[in-house]
Protein backbone atom coordinates (compact mmCIF):
# COMPACT_ATOMS: atom_id res chain seq x y z
CA UNK A 1 0.00 0.00 0.00
CA UNK A 2 1.23 3.33 -0.85
CA UNK A 3 1.26 5.97 1.91
CA UNK A 4 -1.80 7.36 -0.29
CA UNK A 5 -3.74 4.60 -0.15
CA UNK A 6 -6.42 3.78 2.06
CA UNK A 7 -7.17 0.41 3.49
CA UNK A 8 -10.55 1.24 1.64
CA UNK A 9 -9.38 1.68 -1.90
CA UNK A 10 -6.47 -1.96 -1.42
CA UNK A 11 -9.44 -3.64 -0.46
CA UNK A 12 -8.71 -4.16 3.25
CA UNK A 13 -11.39 -3.37 5.78
CA UNK A 14 -11.92 0.59 6.63
CA UNK A 15 -11.24 2.27 9.28
CA UNK A 16 -13.61 3.77 10.98
CA UNK A 17 -12.20 7.12 10.17
CA UNK A 18 -12.84 6.52 6.82
CA UNK A 19 -16.00 4.97 7.54
CA UNK A 20 -16.86 7.85 8.62
CA UNK A 21 -15.90 10.18 6.24
CA UNK A 22 -18.19 7.75 3.49
CA UNK A 23 -21.13 8.02 5.33
CA UNK A 24 -20.88 11.68 5.91
CA UNK A 25 -19.54 13.34 2.61
CA UNK A 26 -23.05 14.29 1.28
CA UNK A 27 -23.73 15.65 3.96
CA UNK A 28 -20.95 17.97 4.13
CA UNK A 29 -21.14 18.84 0.40
CA UNK A 30 -25.25 19.79 1.18
CA UNK A 31 -23.26 22.29 4.29
CA UNK A 32 -20.61 23.83 1.73
CA UNK A 33 -23.74 23.77 -1.13
CA UNK A 34 -25.96 26.29 1.16
CA UNK A 35 -27.05 29.14 -1.51
CA UNK A 36 -26.01 31.34 1.55
CA UNK A 37 -22.18 30.12 1.53
CA UNK A 38 -22.07 30.52 -2.19
CA UNK A 39 -22.96 33.71 -2.72
CA UNK A 40 -20.83 34.74 0.53
CA UNK A 41 -17.66 32.83 -1.43
CA UNK A 42 -18.26 34.53 -4.80
CA UNK A 43 -18.26 37.82 -2.44
CA UNK A 44 -21.95 38.73 -3.90
CA UNK A 45 -22.73 39.56 -0.21
CA UNK A 46 -21.83 42.52 2.09
CA UNK A 47 -19.29 42.34 4.80
CA UNK A 48 -22.53 42.02 7.37
CA UNK A 49 -23.09 38.74 5.64
CA UNK A 50 -19.91 37.54 6.82
CA UNK A 51 -19.81 38.98 9.92
CA UNK A 52 -23.54 37.30 10.77
CA UNK A 53 -21.82 33.81 9.83
CA UNK A 54 -19.31 34.22 12.44
CA UNK A 55 -21.34 35.30 14.89
CA UNK A 56 -23.13 31.75 14.80
CA UNK A 57 -19.57 30.08 14.67
CA UNK A 58 -18.96 32.00 17.84
CA UNK A 59 -22.15 30.80 19.82
CA UNK A 60 -21.42 27.22 19.03
CA UNK A 61 -17.69 27.32 19.74
CA UNK A 62 -18.80 28.60 23.22
CA UNK A 63 -20.49 25.72 24.00
CA UNK A 64 -17.98 23.00 22.13
CA UNK A 65 -14.93 24.42 24.13
CA UNK A 66 -16.71 24.58 27.56
CA UNK A 67 -17.63 20.80 26.87
CA UNK A 68 -13.72 20.32 25.58
CA UNK A 69 -12.74 21.97 28.85
CA UNK A 70 -15.04 18.96 30.73
CA UNK A 71 -13.49 16.21 28.57
CA UNK A 72 -9.45 17.05 29.10
CA UNK A 73 -9.93 14.42 32.05
CA UNK A 74 -12.04 11.84 30.41
CA UNK A 75 -10.13 8.78 29.40
CA UNK A 76 -11.39 8.89 25.94
CA UNK A 77 -12.37 12.48 24.98
CA UNK A 78 -8.70 13.72 26.01
CA UNK A 79 -6.58 13.15 23.22
CA UNK A 80 -9.31 15.18 21.22
CA UNK A 81 -9.64 18.11 23.65
CA UNK A 82 -6.65 20.15 22.82
CA UNK A 83 -6.35 23.20 24.33
CA UNK A 84 -4.60 24.92 21.40
CA UNK A 85 -7.94 24.66 19.83
CA UNK A 86 -10.17 26.71 21.78
CA UNK A 87 -11.62 29.35 19.52
CA UNK A 88 -13.51 31.37 22.27
CA UNK A 89 -11.21 34.34 22.50
CA UNK A 90 -9.35 34.59 18.55
CA UNK A 91 -13.83 34.72 18.05
CA UNK A 92 -14.24 37.20 19.99
CA UNK A 93 -11.90 39.34 18.89
CA UNK A 94 -12.46 38.80 15.09
CA UNK A 95 -16.15 40.00 16.33
CA UNK A 96 -14.86 43.17 17.97
CA UNK A 97 -13.03 43.95 14.72
CA UNK A 98 -15.95 42.71 12.59
CA UNK A 99 -18.42 44.38 14.40
CA UNK A 100 -17.38 46.33 17.58
CA UNK A 101 -18.29 46.92 21.00
CA UNK A 102 -21.52 45.33 22.06
CA UNK A 103 -21.87 42.97 19.16
CA UNK A 104 -23.05 40.39 21.26
CA UNK A 105 -26.65 41.83 21.48
CA UNK A 106 -26.41 43.12 18.03
CA UNK A 107 -25.65 39.35 16.42
CA UNK A 108 -27.26 36.61 18.86
CA UNK A 109 -27.94 33.13 17.89
CA UNK A 110 -30.27 32.46 15.24
CA UNK A 111 -32.88 29.73 16.11
CA UNK A 112 -30.63 26.72 14.13
CA UNK A 113 -27.80 27.50 16.26
CA UNK A 114 -29.89 27.66 19.97
CA UNK A 115 -30.76 24.06 18.40
CA UNK A 116 -27.49 23.03 17.76
CA UNK A 117 -26.04 24.44 20.67
CA UNK A 118 -29.07 23.17 23.06
CA UNK A 119 -27.82 19.79 21.18
CA UNK A 120 -24.27 20.02 22.30
CA UNK A 121 -25.35 20.52 25.52
CA UNK A 122 -27.28 17.26 25.50
CA UNK A 123 -24.22 15.04 24.05
CA UNK A 124 -20.99 16.62 24.57
CA UNK A 125 -20.42 16.40 28.10
CA UNK A 126 -20.62 13.45 29.31
CA UNK A 127 -20.37 11.61 26.23
CA UNK A 128 -17.09 11.39 24.55
CA UNK A 129 -18.56 9.93 21.49
CA UNK A 130 -20.86 12.91 21.28
CA UNK A 131 -18.18 15.14 21.97
CA UNK A 132 -15.89 13.68 19.03
CA UNK A 133 -18.38 13.65 16.88
CA UNK A 134 -19.58 17.64 17.16
CA UNK A 135 -15.67 18.50 17.64
CA UNK A 136 -14.89 16.54 14.54
CA UNK A 137 -17.47 18.48 12.47
CA UNK A 138 -16.53 22.06 13.17
CA UNK A 139 -12.84 21.68 13.60
CA UNK A 140 -11.54 19.47 11.17
CA UNK A 141 -14.14 21.44 9.29
CA UNK A 142 -12.44 24.58 9.94
CA UNK A 143 -8.85 22.91 9.13
CA UNK A 144 -9.68 21.67 5.65
CA UNK A 145 -12.90 23.59 3.35
CA UNK A 146 -12.74 26.29 6.19
CA UNK A 147 -9.06 27.35 4.98
CA UNK A 148 -10.18 28.03 1.26
CA UNK A 149 -13.20 29.89 2.85
CA UNK A 150 -10.80 31.57 4.99
CA UNK A 151 -8.97 32.77 1.86
CA UNK A 152 -12.15 34.16 -0.29
CA UNK A 153 -13.30 36.04 2.82
CA UNK A 154 -9.95 38.27 3.44
CA UNK A 155 -9.98 38.76 -1.10
CA UNK A 156 -13.87 39.86 -0.75
CA UNK A 157 -14.57 41.58 2.36
CA UNK A 158 -11.56 43.61 3.12
CA UNK A 159 -9.94 41.71 6.19
CA UNK A 160 -6.35 43.20 6.31
CA UNK A 161 -3.94 40.15 6.97
CA UNK A 162 -5.97 37.71 9.39
CA UNK A 163 -8.01 39.98 11.13
CA UNK A 164 -11.34 39.39 11.12
CA UNK A 165 -10.16 35.31 10.37
CA UNK A 166 -8.26 34.72 12.29
CA UNK A 167 -10.65 32.00 14.00
CA UNK A 168 -9.71 29.80 11.11
CA UNK A 169 -5.60 30.00 11.84
CA UNK A 170 -4.02 27.35 13.69
CA UNK A 171 -0.45 28.49 13.43
CA UNK A 172 0.28 26.48 16.76
CA UNK A 173 -0.35 23.03 15.86
CA UNK A 174 2.30 22.60 12.88
CA UNK A 175 1.34 20.98 9.85
CA UNK A 176 -2.65 20.34 9.47
CA UNK A 177 -2.25 17.76 7.50
CA UNK A 178 -0.29 15.91 9.88
CA UNK A 179 -2.08 17.02 13.06
CA UNK A 180 -5.23 15.50 11.11
CA UNK A 181 -3.97 12.21 10.68
CA UNK A 182 -3.08 12.21 14.10
CA UNK A 183 -6.27 12.97 14.67
CA UNK A 184 -8.03 10.35 12.67
CA UNK A 185 -5.86 7.41 14.24
CA UNK A 186 -7.08 8.82 17.73
CA UNK A 187 -10.45 8.13 16.22
CA UNK A 188 -9.78 5.15 14.83
CA UNK A 189 -7.61 3.53 18.36
CA UNK A 190 -11.17 4.83 20.55
CA UNK A 191 -12.47 1.98 22.00
CA UNK A 192 -16.17 2.20 20.82
CA UNK A 193 -17.65 -1.10 19.28
CA UNK A 194 -19.58 -1.38 16.38
CA UNK A 195 -22.63 -0.08 17.96
CA UNK A 196 -21.03 3.20 19.68
CA UNK A 197 -19.46 3.94 15.96
CA UNK A 198 -22.76 3.92 14.44
CA UNK A 199 -23.80 6.58 17.49
CA UNK A 200 -21.23 8.53 16.39
CA UNK A 201 -21.68 8.38 12.92
CA UNK A 202 -25.32 9.56 13.44
CA UNK A 203 -24.15 12.72 15.58
CA UNK A 204 -21.45 13.64 12.95
CA UNK A 205 -24.61 13.37 10.52
CA UNK A 206 -26.66 15.21 12.93
CA UNK A 207 -24.18 17.93 13.45
CA UNK A 208 -23.39 18.58 9.43
CA UNK A 209 -27.26 18.51 9.08
CA UNK A 210 -27.32 21.26 11.83
CA UNK A 211 -24.95 23.20 10.77
CA UNK A 212 -26.69 23.37 6.79
CA UNK A 213 -29.67 24.70 8.94
CA UNK A 214 -27.74 27.49 10.63
CA UNK A 215 -26.73 28.49 6.80
CA UNK A 216 -29.82 28.01 5.25
CA UNK A 217 -31.73 30.22 7.78
CA UNK A 218 -28.78 32.69 7.34
CA UNK A 219 -29.75 32.79 3.72
CA UNK A 220 -32.92 33.60 4.68
CA UNK A 221 -31.99 37.51 4.26
CA UNK A 222 -29.57 37.04 1.31
CA UNK A 223 -31.48 39.82 -0.18
CA UNK A 224 -30.89 42.59 2.47
CA UNK A 225 -26.99 41.15 2.29
CA UNK A 226 -26.46 41.37 -1.17
CA UNK A 227 -24.71 43.67 -2.44
CA UNK A 228 -26.30 47.09 -4.33
CA UNK A 229 -25.69 46.65 -8.09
Amino acid sequence: MTTTETAETAGATPTFAETLRKRSWAFHQEAEGSGFLEALMKGELTRDAYTAMVAQHYWAYVVLDDAADTMREHPIGAPFADARLDRRAILEADMLFLAGEGWQERWPANEATRRYTARMREKCYDWAGGFVAHHYTRYLGDMSGGQFIAKQMRKHYDLPGTRGSDFYVFDGLGDLTVWKDAYRAAMNDAPWDEAEQELVIQEVLFAYDINSAVLRELGRDLDRYRKAA
